[in-house]
């Protein structure tokens, strides 16, 4: 199976740019950026904590994780296919729980008088819920299933992206193998919910 960290552009992976890189070569950084960017800025879209979002954007604390990530390159060792991936979008969710302690809403008063704006204590705990669920599940998967689901639905790649990423035949297989890997998802999730 093709890596997932192989581009279907420009042929170059990111095992080699993160070795130039490491060398000091500023295209690659600029290729690593370029790569990685918009597919963090689309995972990262509606994680960050709602306490925060007046306070921060999104777009910000992805740019700041990319570039703290880049200046920590020298001491990154990808040890698998996907690794880089892993490490960055780990780096954003870590990121993202330091703005959900640091921005925590003020207490709700009981009395009414003062009703909060901010969703209330059962919709975040739902929506934490819903992402632990889903992050948990995630990782209960095949690294196949769990690539094909975060290339195609946190990415946003479309199947024929997805087919050259993963070494399959058509736009068509890869669909077919995203359907059974998101089935597998649902699956986990509910077990999850029971």
């Amino acid at each position: 199976m093709a890596s997932i960290l192989a581009s279907p552009s420009d042929g170059e992976t990111s095992f080699e740019l993160i070795r130039r890189a490491r060398d000091g070569d500023t295209a690659a950084v600029d290729a690593l950026c370029t790569r990685y960017l918009p597919r963090l800025r689309r995972w990262a879209t509606g994680r960050i904590p709602p306490s925060a979002r007046s306070l921060v954007d999104t777009g910000d604390v992805v740019l700041e994780v990319l570039y703290k990530s880049m200046k920590q390159l020298k001491h990154f060792e990808p040890r698998h296919d996907g690794s880089f991936q892993t490490y960055l979008r780990t780096a954003v969710l870590n990121r993202v729980r330091d703005l959900a302690r640091l921005h925590r809403p003020p207490a709700e008063t009981l009395d009414g008088e003062h009703p909060s704006t901010e969703p209330s204590p059962l919709e975040r705990a739902i929506t934490a819920e819903g992402i632990a669920r889903y992050e948990a599940a995630l990782a209960r998967l095949r690294p196949e299933d769990r690539e094909l689901i975060v290339a195609r639905f946190e990415w946003g790649l479309d199947h024929q992206e997805l087919a050259d990423l993963v070494g399959r035949p058509s736009a068509a297989a890869s669909r077919v193998a995203t359907h059974r890997a998101v089935a597998l998802l649902v699956k986990e999730m509910t077990r999850d919910g029971r």
